[in-house]
């Protein structure tokens, strides 16, 4: 079962892959965001099926790069991650360290794989079956004898995420508009009517009742000159103009509040189970 770096199997594999690259995610402890290292290459066998990741653990062990069978991995491309199941850092510590110029014979095969058959806490359950097995000999071996470590459909709990859409409602603030306030002078022509008053002389003759009465030497003055002084006022209309308050304007922000109503197309993702005729049991651990 001769192995070889999926680079050397097919020199195009990204475009079989359909773009996508293995060499570069980001290794993570199942269930957690532990990181624990970075793939570095992929190994697939003479059908090109994938049978290891060459992981670098120098998160965990620096300088270390050991083999993980594709069984023991969890591969999300979406989110660029590769989660490793069932595997602590001291079966880690005691696989045998890849390099470069390692052969992958069946000897060395047998040694990543008893790193991998002796159970972790986590997952001495799904290892159980394997404790004391009998292993097979080079020539009458095959991947099938651990399936798992290198079939991920064989493998009962597996989980598939639903995913769903909803609608997120925010507000954002933008200027809708702006109001200048400015004052302007308009000018008017005013008219007022002032009453004034003026003064003048006036000389009134009258016939006194002692008309032609002769009256004595002594008390006739006749002379000449100024025998009156009247002085004569009057009024004339004093006209300015004065300012004065006619009105206060208040100017302020009021906010007038109303509901935006928006429809919006959502998408979900159910589950199809086909049992042919298998009875399935549905349990929900929904909070």
């Amino acid at each position: 079962m001769p192995l070889q770096k999926i680079s050397e199997f097919d020199t195009d594999y990204r475009n079989t892959l359909e773009g996508n690259d293995i060499k570069g995610m980001g290794v993570y402890v199942q269930g957690t965001d532990e990181k624990i290292g970075t793939v570095n290459d992929a190994v697939v066998d003479d059908q090109g099926a994938f049978r290891y990741l060459i992981v670098d653990i120098g998160f965990w062990i620096f300088g270390k790069k050991v083999l993980l069978p594709v069984g023991k991995s969890r591969i999300d491309s979406t989110a660029n991650r590769v989660y490793v199941v069932g595997i602590t850092r001291e079966q880690a510590e005691n696989l045998p360290e890849y390099q470069e110029h390692t052969t992958l014979d069946y000897d060395y095969e047998e040694q990543v794989r008893g790193g991998y058959r002796t159970p972790s806490v986590e997952s001495s359950a799904a290892l159980g079956s394997t404790v004391g097995r009998t292993t097979p000999s080079p020539d009458s071996y095959t991947y099938a004898d651990d399936a798992d470590l290198y079939d991920v459909s064989a493998h009962e709990d597996q989980t598939f995420k639903l995913y769903q859409e909803r609608l997120v409602a925010n507000k954002q603030r933008r200027k809708s508009g702006e109001v200048a306030i400015s004052k302007r002078v308009e000018s008017e022509t005013a008219r007022v009517t002032v009453p004034v008053e003026k003064e003048r002389v006036m000389i009134e003759r009258v016939t006194s009742q002692d008309t032609g009465k002769v009256v004595s030497a002594d008390a006739t003055d006749f002379g000449e000159g100024e025998v009156a002084h009247i002085d004569l006022y009057e009024e004339v209309a004093d006209i300015h103009k004065e300012a004065f308050l006619r009105e206060e304007v208040k100017v302020q922000k009021v906010v007038d509040k109303e509901t935006v109503e928006a429809e919006e197309t959502i998408r979900r993702e159910e589950l199809n189970v086909d049992a042919d005729g298998t009875r399935i049991e549905n349990k929900t651990d929904r909070r």
